[in-house]
């Protein structure tokens, strides 16, 4: 299993070195080993080492050092997994800007990997409350109704749904689509994307909805839908937030290998002070273990191999 440091100057370092020497981690050492990928930093064991990390002391200079290092540590983590060398990944927090600033022209992890592996991909955060997984990720609220298409809809329906049946094990997902509109647009009231573009994708792919946005999670939490699909950013994660906070853990549906990490960022406001809890990093572990040996066991399965 790949493990990337993310931002050196993040939480990242610390909470992989706490994570590594947690007893539940420790646990899994009998079938996983752990390949941490990143820079040479205090304190963290690496073993693909990408240079010194070493901070100058100039903010601008230090945000393009970091965004680089953590840009090349998923890259190539990416490509030791494409290649067989890793089953799957888990990615410490990495900071957006940094990363453009570094040279790596992505808004974040999800699409730098789908990019790498040359497939259409989703982002799923899970927790053992609610699973919401996102038709848009990373762009302004602005351009949300012009990149919401029928085709993104199908197709982030279909990543999910592959992505619920191989990954965890649900053979007949429940999906829901939340709205766009507030109370799904009200008969036209207030946007008609709702029932001129939603509805007829749920009803094509079978998804149930679109419901409103302050209706369907709270259904999907008390047990109704196995996942919600969210048209934007905010309105899923904020769901997944205030419902699991700590104990999320995003998952990159649609790759050739398993890719999960922390449901939150790289905290450069308390980095270094030894505060960092690594419970979500511990559960992203636990979550991308589960699933390699989910995928590898319905692989023997298909192959007549017991």
């Amino acid at each position: 299993m790949g493990l990337t440091l993310g931002d050196p100057r993040g939480i990242g370092p610390e909470i992989i070195a706490k994570a590594l020497g947690d007893p539940r981690i420790a646990a899994l050492s009998a079938f996983v080993s752990w390949r941490v990928i990143g820079p040479r930093r205090a304190g963290v064991p690496v073993d693909d080492d990408l240079g010194a990390w070493r901070p100058t002391g100039d903010a601008a200079a230090d945000e393009a050092q970091g965004g680089r290092f953590a840009g090349m540590a998923v890259e190539r983590a990416a490509r030791l997994a494409l290649a067989g060398v890793l089953d799957g990944l888990v990615t410490a927090p990495l900071d957006k800007h940094a990363l453009q600033a570094g040279g790596y022209d992505f808004p974040g992890h999800t699409e730098m990997l789908g990019h790498l592996a040359g497939v259409p991909t989703a982002m799923m955060l899970a927790s053992d409350r609610l699973r919401v997984v996102l038709a848009t990720t990373h762009i302004a609220l602005r351009d949300v109704p012009a990149a919401l298409t029928h085709d993104v809809l199908v197709q982030t329906h279909a990543t999910t749904v592959a992505g619920l049946r191989n990954d965890l094990g649900i053979a007949a997902p429940r999906i829901a689509l939340c709205a766009m509109n507030p109370h799904a647009g009200d008969g036209g009231r207030f946007g008609t994307e709702d029932d001129d573009l939603l509805a007829p994708v749920a009803r094509d792919c079978g998804m149930y909805g679109p419901f409103p946005a302050d209706t369907v999670f709270v259904r999907a939490m008390r047990g109704e839908f196995d996942a919600v699909i969210a048209p934007y950013h905010d309105v899923g994660m904020t769901a997944i937030k205030v419902a699991s906070f700590g104990s999320a853990v995003n998952i990159t549906l649609g790759l050739p290998f398993v890719r999960t990490s922390p449901d939150h960022g790289t905290a450069l406001d308390i980095a270094g002070q030894g505060i960092a809890s690594a419970e979500s990093l511990i559960r992203a572990m636990q979550v991308a273990v589960d699933m390699v040996q989910r995928r590898a066991g319905s692989q023997s399965h298909g192959s007549g191999v017991d």
